[in-house]
């Protein structure tokens, strides 16, 4: 089970120093969405840069031109890329054909998947890797679960799950065995991230 930290509304600065502090801790870097926007392929190049061998991925949120934009991830460092889960099958087929140009891989996003029809398509495109996620505005009206297992069971997925996990509910979440945890604030707005990584790691590896 690895610990995926997601640099999200933070500036480049604050993402730079929460990585130093807590390198040692974590297994995956995630640069957000909402920092590629303001920051572009450039932030990434540098923390390839400064964190070689960390596996980096670059949440694109994909939903159309996926060869185009996996090509700028990719170029740049990145390991994994992400694209929505309701994108064109053509789109995410684009994506997972330059992955595998460069030797990465994409991670399907189900944000707002409901059923398990969508997962059935996915495994007909050979994903491998998708991410269970409660969105950010979501997280109003409750963070990460348990039962949202549920949705992936019986299908062949690296699962990785994401959504207000923080140390309360990390042991929670460890029990529904997931290949990747996905923490984002409940770190990088800590007044001790490193004690919170630590803990939390402690807790997804048993």
């Amino acid at each position: 089970m690895k610990l995926q930290l997601a640099l999200d509304r933070l500036t480049w600065d604050e993402c730079m120093n929460v990585l130093n502090e807590t390198q040692e801790q974590i297994d995956i870097i995630e640069v957000g969405t909402g920092v590629i926007k303001e920051y572009g392929m450039a932030i990434v190049r540098e923390i390839r840069k400064a964190f070689p061998n960390h596996i980096i991925l670059s949440d694109m949120k994909t939903c159309d031109a996926g060869g185009h934009e996996a090509k700028q991830a990719f170029e740049a460092g990145s390991d994994i890329v992400t694209v929505m889960a309701f994108s064109s099958p053509l789109t995410i087929q684009d994506t997972m054909t330059v992955a595998e140009e460069f030797g990465g891989r994409v991670m399907v996003d189900l944000l707002e998947v409901k059923d398990q029809e969508p997962l059935q398509k996915l495994t007909d495109l050979n994903v491998d890797l998708v991410s269970l996620h409660v969105g950010k505005d979501q997280q109003k009206e409750g963070v990460f679960n348990s039962e949202l297992f549920k949705l992936v069971d019986g299908f062949p997925f690296e699962v990785a799950v994401a959504g207000g996990i923080n140390e309360d509910t990390a042991e929670q979440v460890a029990e529904g065995n997931p290949d990747m945890v996905i923490v984002g604030s409940a770190i990088t707005k800590a007044k001790d991230p490193v004690a919170v990584a630590k803990n939390i790691r402690e807790t997804i590896k048993g």
